[in-house]
């Protein structure tokens, strides 16, 4: 009965999503793996693995641009966005600071404009099943993800309005709320065929309206 649950995915809860984190490999790398690299290759006609789409890397980035103070961020939001970047991909993330000027959104060149995490490898995996199972369902009013956020190299990035989806973060401690933009890369791909493997790992698309209208007359 436990195998079957753990295979759902959907219903696990934090803990056992932890335990899992800590007792083997990603199982989401291993679905991709022993099930999903089959289905791709019958349906791409891609059977050499080398050549299939691969994630390498998930970045999430905290603008603190609209925070800057004179020529610096303040301690209180550099604090907190740092601490909640570390809670959410549990590594240590970092200062961005900005290659040139752009009035329009108030950065300033040279000045801390960013904080970002790069996960890859196991953690990627781990933060991805969370992303799936765990902070999708608490968005509010959620209808699922754009299914069209992918540029030319099959890339997907989306945004977050507010860092108290994840279930790491107390906003009761919070002193302000931020977003966040999450990026997730791929190598040998396009916008179908990543749209394919996060398709099968689960990804929580926005499925399409139904077109309003008559509903078609019923046949004699």
């Amino acid at each position: 009965m436990a195998k079957d649950k753990k295979k759902k995915g959907a219903e696990l809860s934090a803990e056992e999503l932890e335990a899992l984190e800590v007792s083997g490999p990603p199982r989401l790398r291993t679905k991709y793996d022993d099930e999903i690299r089959k289905g791709f290759a019958e349906k791409f006609g891609i059977s050499n693995r080398m050549a299939q789409p691969r994630l390498e890397k998930i970045t999430i980035n905290v603008n603190v641009g609209r925070h800057l103070d004179g020529t610096k961020v303040p301690q209180n939001v550099k604090g907190q966005v740092l601490d909640t970047l570390t809670k959410i991909s549990s590594q240590k993330p970092v200062m961005i600071a900005a290659k040139k000027s752009v009035s329009n959104f108030k950065v300033r060149e040279g000045y801390e404009t960013a904080a970002m995490v790069t996960l890859r490898r196991d953690r990627m995996w781990h933060f991805l099943d969370r992303m799936i199972h765990l902070v999708s369902p608490r968005i509010k009013d959620f209808r699922g993800l754009p299914p069209k956020a992918f540029d030319r190299q099959g890339n997907y990035s989306f945004g977050l309005t507010e860092q108290g989806v994840f279930p790491e973060i107390n906003m009761a401690e919070a002193t302000f709320t931020h977003g966040m933009n999450i990026n997730l890369t791929f190598s040998n791909s396009s916008p179908e065929k990543s749209r394919y493997v996060l398709d099968e790992l689960g990804w929580p698309f926005r499925k399409p309206e139904q077109k309003k209208g008559k509903p078609a007359a019923a046949k004699a």
